[in-house]
């Protein structure tokens, strides 16, 4: 989950202030509230004359089709989608939703005709109007220790007790960076810790001792900022190389004063926990694990927890990016820098060959949202 949970801020985010043709701005807006009563209509003066009344507006109607005419949608894995569908189906729990869900932990292994007929008989497909963003984010792994050197110098700072509610006034990156650590839960290289703040959680490998998982735990509620614009317009790095795995070596590259000036530029800092690391993948905001490739993290005050997905993506920014991602997903974790009715961030697994895609995908995406059929 990305702050909370994987953060969904992935390298991917570290490119959010790029600017898009079509992409959809953060939005500056919580949830609206549901309890509240509509304010009452004025009441006109006894003798006022009736005027003429506005017809009612009357929301248009979702235009459905049929998910054989999703771009893309002959060329899906459909078996790998039915599978890592089934596994978390039981989030969303709307009657026609917990139906297709109990119809399809009945049905044995499907080959690709059968799994795709499963879908195509039990969803429709609905186009949320305009275009935004596709970016990814992973679960790193990363090198630790339990005591400072030249090289691992980084602290990760647990929750400190003072840390206000999410929202709340607490100093920025820099500040707290210029603080003294006594209780760090472990040391990485600066440009490692940066990144693991991105994404909200990892795995970190230790010489001695087991693994551990690290797990986000808080914010200092300050707002996140991308720094591939900076660099760019700094002359740090040419425009298509911004990329988490360009960043990344800039910054490894300049270790010191001129990496820390970059990082400050993103005032959000994350505090982590420890805990064994048991071997299976992370949770998203829904509490259950990301399937690779199958979860994406979303605006979860206009998207629905558990609410399965066409992603049509193109057009990447970013050199070494895949031409295209059409894909069923299913939205199962949220973010920080996730804002937006057509904003997604797609989960691709753990380790740097996933942190290496991850940070590589910057891509025009339409999105269509699958609900059951009458």
């Amino acid at each position: 989950m990305r702050a909370p949970g994987l953060i969904a801020l992935a390298g991917v985010l570290l490119l959010s202030a790029c600017a898009t043709p079509g992409s959809s701005p953060p939005s500056s807006r919580g949830p609206a509230p549901r309890d509240m009563p509509a304010p009452a209509a004025p009441t006109p003066p006894p003798d006022a004359p009736e005027g003429p009344r506005a017809p009612p507006v009357v929301p248009p109607s979702p235009v459905f089709l049929p998910l054989s005419d999703l771009p893309g949608w002959d060329q899906e894995d459909h078996v790998a989608a039915f599978e890592a569908w089934r596994a978390n189906c039981r989030v969303r729990r709307t009657p026609a939703f917990a139906a297709a869900c109990r119809d399809a932990m009945k049905v044995d292994l499907l080959d690709g005709a059968e799994a795709r007929a499963f879908f195509e008989d039990r969803f429709q497909a609905e186009r949320l109007p305009g275009e935004g963003v596709l970016t990814g984010y992973f679960a790193p792994i990363y090198e630790a220790r339990y005591a400072p050197d030249a090289e691992f110098s980084a602290p990760l700072r647990p929750r400190p007790a003072d840390l206000p509610p999410e929202g709340g006034d607490y100093p920025d990156r820099a500040a707290i960076e210029g603080e003294p650590v006594a209780n760090a839960l472990a040391w990485l290289r600066p440009e490692d810790k940066f990144f693991l703040q991105i994404q909200g959680s990892g795995t970190l490998v230790f010489p001695e001792g087991p693994s551990q998982k690290i797990l986000f735990a808080g914010t200092n509620s300050q707002p996140f900022l991308g720094v591939a614009n900076a660099m760019r317009e700094r002359g740090l790095l040419e425009a298509g190389q911004t990329s988490a795995e360009g960043i990344r070596t800039w910054l490894a590259a300049n270790r010191g004063p001129a990496a820390d000036e970059i990082m400050a530029l993103n005032r959000r800092y994350v505090f982590f926990r420890l805990a064994p690391d048991d071997g299976l993948p992370p949770s998203g905001a829904a509490g259950v694990p990301l399937p690779p490739g199958r979860a994406i993290a979303v605006d979860l005050s206009l998207h629905t927890a558990g609410d399965l997905y066409w992603i049509d993506a193109n057009s990447p920014i970013l050199a070494g990016a895949f031409p295209t991602y059409r894909r069923l997903v299913t939205a199962l974790d949220t973010g920080g820098a996730i804002r937006g009715p057509i904003r997604a961030d797609l989960y691709l697994g753990a380790g740097p060959e996933a942190g290496l895609e991850a940070g590589r995908i910057r891509h025009v995406l339409r999105l269509y949202r699958l609900a059951p059929r009458p």
